[in-house]
């Protein structure tokens, strides 16, 4: 087998010491709002700003959905009342630390529920 030169036997064949595995894919999706807590923050911050601070915010935004998904469970669970918000997630936009995006687990998706300056109450919106 050593020397053979074909490139499907070994780990090249997918060979692992745990044998196959099934991957299961997780898809991430954003509710309307966060979408529109991401833009309006990019608005914000292009006002105050300018088009530097907007566009950094984007990128710090992208990259902290980019773990989520690489890593759902890494989050802080948060503790509510309400119900419907129970497994709630948080983790925070690295680059603006009082941002947290805050999701939740539906099936085999994450929903995005989100995005928000840490002083807001997420018990009280909509």
């Amino acid at each position: 087998m050593a020397g053979s030169g074909d490139p499907q036997e070994g780990f090249a064949a997918g060979f692992t010491p745990a044998g196959p595995q099934k991957v299961k894919r997780t898809g991430l999706r954003l509710s309307e709002a966060a979408a529109a807590d991401i833009v309006e923050q990019a608005d914000r911050y292009k006002e105050q700003s300018g088009p530097p601070l907007a566009k950094r915010w984007e990128k710090a935004v992208t990259s902290a959905l980019l773990r989520v998904l690489e890593n759902p469970r890494a989050g802080t669970i948060c503790t509510f009342r309400r119900a419907e918000l129970s497994g709630v997630r948080r983790v925070p936009v690295a680059g603006f630390r009082k941002h947290l995006i805050f999701y939740q687990f539906r099936g085999a998706e994450i929903l995005v529920l989100r995005v928000l300056h840490g002083a807001r109450d997420l018990e009280s919106l909509r």
